[in-house]
């Protein structure tokens, strides 16, 4: 595990900058970072998505914001598994595997 493991967990869960940041600081042998920035990267696009049609009236601004919430609470989950050096993944988006 390199030293800056903690770190890289935990930056790329804040913001898309954040993710770029932890991406090219990351040792690229590291599955701890490559964990984390997996389920980071699927919790921005989904945020991305679900704020767009938060955007919207009626049932589809009420789901979206619904689901920008729940992608929230999951951001808060990650950072503290980040924080304390777990591989435990999220749940519904911890299996997702993007990132090399």
């Amino acid at each position: 595990m390199a030293q800056n493991s903690k770190l890289c967990s935990v930056l790329c869960y804040i913001t898309w900058i954040g993710w770029f940041v932890a991406y090219f600081l990351r040792d690229r042998a590291d599955s701890l970072v490559r964990r984390h920035l997996n389920q980071a990267l699927v919790l921005n696009i989904v945020s991305l998505v679900a704020s767009y049609l938060a955007r919207r009236r009626g049932i589809i601004g009420a789901a979206g914001k619904l689901v920008d919430f729940v992608a929230l609470v999951f951001a808060i989950m990650g950072i503290v598994r980040a924080f304390k050096l777990s591989e435990e993944p999220l749940p519904l988006i911890g299996t997702i595997d993007w990132v090399d």
